[in-house]
């Protein structure tokens, strides 16, 4: 008996299944079977989770070919594909992660807060310290924003976060890296009162900041603080954190290899992701 073919499947079910496919694959594979195929792909739907993370667009690289091939463009960019997804989501998209390593600017930030104003989950790129002034601004945008994810703490940590609690009404989850310092404990505790997930691993983070962390953020109901420096988990941490749903500490101590225990800024310790 012959079977049905796939691109008689009802468009609503093609399009249940290409959401969960990757950028690439909606972008140069599943339009290039059938006509079919081709329309579902364009589904806003399929463009709702906008993952741009471990996307390598050096020109030499498989993916700057394949998008080359089937966009017929001489050189892609992240900049064009985040246009070309942007747009293919019709301002419907949820969740945006940025490439860790290449490709992205403060103007695709600025474009990304203005194209997709409803996102709930975000994943900031790393950008050059005079840039970071911008981010309060850009992440205020977005309005239905839940979680933010960033590879480093910005310069302009404390405006970010009186930014957020101005506009970000239903926001619950921060994750970050760096120099915790006393400020920004109280940033937090003060303006994110409702946080419930809170992530900084490989940071300094001496054990007061930690404790203050503990008592001050009353919602809060996950905390990783993984492969940092500044404390142990002792039996006074274990304690206060024995209320949350979990709590991760692994790999954290006391001090680097150099001895390196102090709350300024030290040139010997430098932050690599």
């Amino acid at each position: 008996m012959e079977g049905r073919r796939w691109e008689e499947m009802e468009e609503d079910c093609l399009v249940n299944i290409f959401r969960r496919l990757s950028l690439v694959d909606l972008t140069v594979a599943a339009p290039s079977v059938c006509r079919s195929w081709r329309k579902a792909s364009l589904d806003p739907l399929c463009w709702s989770v906008l993952d741009f993370r471990g996307m390598d667009f050096m020109p030499w690289s498989d993916l700057s070919k394949s998008l080359a091939a089937r966009l017929s463009v001489r050189r892609p960019s992240f900049t064009g594909l985040l246009k070309l997804a942007a747009a293919r989501s019709k301002g419907t998209a949820r969740e945006l992660r940025f490439p860790r390593v290449f490709g992205a600017s403060l103007r695709d930030l600025v474009y990304a807060s203005d194209a997709c104003p409803r996102l709930k989950v975000v994943v900031l790129p790393r950008l050059l310290s005079a840039e970071e002034t911008h981010i309060p601004e850009i992440v205020g945008k977005w309005k239905e924003l839940e979680r933010l994810e960033m590879e480093s703490k910005p310069s302009s940590f404390l405006e970010l976060v009186k930014q957020i609690s101005l506009n970000c009404k239903r926001f619950s989850g921060l994750a970050m890296s760096g120099s915790i310092k006393i400020e920004d404990v109280s940033a937090i505790v003060d303006y994110l009162p409702r946080i419930k997930n809170l992530r900084l691993h490989d940071s300094y983070l001496p054990k007061e900041k930690l404790l203050a962390i503990l008592s001050g953020s009353r919602e809060l109901e996950k905390l990783s603080v993984t492969d940092c420096i500044g404390f142990e988990a002792d039996e006074e941490i274990l304690h206060k954190a024995s209320g949350l749903e979990a709590f991760e500490y692994e790999g954290s101590k006391l001090a680097d290899d150099l001895g390196y225990e102090t709350d300024e800024c030290d040139p010997l310790y430098v932050h690599v992701v």
